[in-house]
């Protein structure tokens, strides 16, 4: 698996790279892994503040659908519209291209509470 040293993970699989006051935000390379061929990726709260832990979209695979969390409170301010054409780029690239919303951070103090990249590998290991 794919874990990227430069970015902070959350329990429910969701990634966050920082980019100053804002923050990407996907789900990892487990997680497109565990959940087979995505067709289809719903982002339906563009513009709304979302507290951590809130659903903030869902992710479709071939045979379930699983919703996104938010790892950190703010707001979300794009949605990667490529997805709509080509959600499978969440299974092949799920860090770079496959990012899901942009969001603005209104507690950047919150990323100290996800993991770092080998905490994230270990609880993996033990799924």
């Amino acid at each position: 698996m794919n874990t990227p040293d430069n970015l902070k993970y959350s329990k429910e699989h969701e990634w966050v790279r920082v980019d100053g006051d804002h923050a990407y935000v996907g789900i990892t390379d487990f997680a497109q892994d565990q959940l087979g061929d995505i067709v289809y990726v719903e982002i339906e709260t563009e513009g709304q503040e979302l507290a951590k832990d809130e659903v903030f979209g869902t992710v479709e695979a071939v045979k379930t659908v699983s919703d996104l969390f938010m790892p950190i409170s703010g707001t979300v301010e794009e949605f990667n519209s490529d997805l709509e054409a080509n959600p499978e780029v969440v299974n092949s690239d799920p860090y770079k291209e496959g990012w899901m919303v942009k969001i603005k951070m209104s507690d950047p103090a919150e990323l100290d509470d996800l993991m770092d990249a080998a905490a994230y590998v270990a609880m993996t290991a033990e799924a």
